[in-house]
């Protein structure tokens, strides 16, 4: 495996959709801004999203994707690469089984919701809201919350796809997601302005969610009728050994995300119990946050598990040792300046980026400091989705869910601490901190079982990379101050803002850590080759 190719094809996917979505998020910040609706609306999309982590790209992806490649590459074909004609049939059956009892399950689900959403509602917020507040969020939950039947079904034909080696259909389809929401955005500012009434455009928003879902799951049926893939999606529910066998192993899964989804939904509620539109400023933070998380985290996580699980199925332990170090090697040299660059400059790539229409200065300097926060937990989450498909390749599900309710567990107690003392700035040192806990336990593990540890020649390139990002933070320290007045001047003038901030973190970044030997020419090119490069 080329490491760094596998890393690149899937993180530049990953990168167009986060920039749409970066873009979406400027947008939505101008048109409709920071403010009680648009905490309504933030908490509203919340929801579908926490169960669609939870459920669809969360724990039922970690067990049907195996299954079913099993069957498809399995079949009547001696275990080759190749699907055959049986492989195909099996497989054809097993995700037809597995759709007539899913699809039914997404819909009662979604009925549950759509009944009880004003007590979740009520839950989530457990202080007193006016009226008029508590209605359109409620209606805002309830015309969003169908999206996880659309693109939890969307999720299963990615997998189906994916099986395949059809990686884009899959890849691109939160792209559409994101151009529908741009669409509706520009079509809102270019018709009503900035006088619409923002609750009003807050409904309009709220209904492309479910259009959105509709035309990603589209997209997927004609890539599945493509590859052959055509299944009914009413029938009469199967459940099959097959299908409980699925339910038994989606379930260590499902409860191991559960602690990162309530983690969610619990950081709605301390930050509801503030004053402010506290929602809508962890959102934008979080959206520049999740940005470098994406394209990296989830790239590497994505690009390693396979090659784990062959090393470890061959109890290549060496070889395994290798894919895990080169992984946080080229995933700390990426992150590691990201988030050294978003604390300094926290404040000038939030008015940059979003300040505009009804996003004001107050709201670009609370959101900075939210941001500076929250990013010095960011090399903590790499390194989570890098450590866990160690155990994952170990058919170890457990230690995962057992760290991330650890962290959970910490998380509450800190939020109880920092909560009222520090406002929303604290609801994002909460969450670093039980990151660098989640991060902590999964390596103590992987080093007490003797599965991994980190060894000298590599703890040598890492502090090589923090020398590196530090002298490139002093010298973006000394830069921003230079262009405080392109920050929020006209188009082209932050465009010069920002490239000049980018330009400068690259040249010092990347200079130092090839003067001190952080990194070379070697070691780059030792990950564009097949073999995973020696350390």
């Amino acid at each position: 495996m080329s490491l760094l190719k596998n890393v690149g094809t899937i993180g530049s996917l990953t990168m167009v959709s986060r920039v749409a979505g970066m873009a979406r998020e400027m947008i939505f910040a101008r048109v409709l801004g920071a403010n009680e609706v648009t905490d309504a609306w933030f908490q509203a999309l919340i929801i579908p999203n926490v169960f669609r982590r939870l459920f669809a790209e969360g724990a039922f992806s970690a067990a049907f994707v195996p299954m079913f490649s099993k069957r498809l590459h399995g079949a009547g074909n001696g275990g080759h690469c190749e699907a055959g004609e049986d492989g195909l049939a099996e497989a054809r059956a097993f995700s037809q089984d597995v759709i007539s009892v899913f699809v039914p399950a997404l819909i009662l689900l979604t009925a549950i919701f759509e009944i009880a959403m004003p007590g979740v509602i009520w839950l989530l917020a457990d202080k007193p809201i006016n009226a008029a507040k508590f209605d359109y969020s409620v209606d805002f939950a309830r015309i969003m919350f169908p999206y996880i039947l659309l693109v939890s079904v969307v999720t299963l034909l990615t997998g189906m796809l994916n099986s395949v080696s059809r990686f884009g259909p899959g890849a691109s389809f939160p792209i559409i997601f994101n151009l529908v929401l741009i669409v509706t955005l520009l079509a809102l500012e270019a018709t009503n302005g900035l006088d619409s009434t923002v609750v009003a455009m807050g409904y309009v928003v709220a209904w492309a969610i479910p259009v959105a879902g509709v035309l990603q799951l589209a997209w997927l049926v004609y890539w599945a009728h493509k590859e052959g893939f055509r299944p009914r999606w009413i029938s009469r529910p199967r459940l099959t050994p097959e299908v409980k066998r699925l339910g038994i192993i989606a379930l260590p899964a499902a409860i191991g995300g559960g602690a990162y989804q309530i983690n969610t939904l619990l950081q709605v509620y301390f930050l509801n119990q503030l004053e402010g539109s506290a929602v809508s400023w962890m959102n934008y933070a979080d959206r520049l946050n999740q940005l470098p998380l994406g394209i990296i985290g989830i790239a590497l996580s994505t690009a390693i598990l396979p090659t784990l699980s062959k090393f470890v199925g061959a109890n290549d332990k060496q070889g395994a040792a290798r894919v895990q170090s080169n992984a946080i090697e080229l995933g700390m040299l990426l992150t590691l300046p990201a988030a050294v660059a978003l604390a300094v400059c926290a404040v000038p790539f939030i008015t940059m980026i979003f300040q505009g229409g009804r996003f004001d200065a107050d709201d670009a300097q609370v959101t900075g400091g939210v941001l500076a926060m929250l990013v010095a937990g960011l090399p903590a989450y790499v390194l989570v989705k890098v450590l866990v498909p160690s155990f994952y390749a170990r058919s170890d599900t457990r230690t995962p869910v057992y760290a991330a309710f650890a962290a959970l567990a910490v998380f509450i107690g800190f939020n109880v601490a920092f909560l009222h003392r520090f406002g929303v700035e604290g609801v994002a040192a909460a969450s670093v901190i039980g990151a660098w806990l989640n991060c902590a336990i999964l390596y103590a593990v992987l080093r007490m079982r003797g599965h991994y540890a980190l060894d000298w020649p590599l703890l040598g390139r890492l502090a090589g990379q923090l020398v590196a990002a530090a002298a490139m933070g002093a010298a973006l320290y000394y830069t921003r101050d230079l262009l405080v007045d392109y920050y929020a001047a006209g188009l082209f003038a932050r465009l010069l803002a920002l490239g000049v901030l980018v330009a400068c973190a690259v040249v010092v970044y990347f200079g130092v850590a090839f003067a001190i030997g952080a990194v070379s020419r070697e070691r780059l090119a030792a990950f564009t080759k097949k073999r995973e490069p020696q350390g």
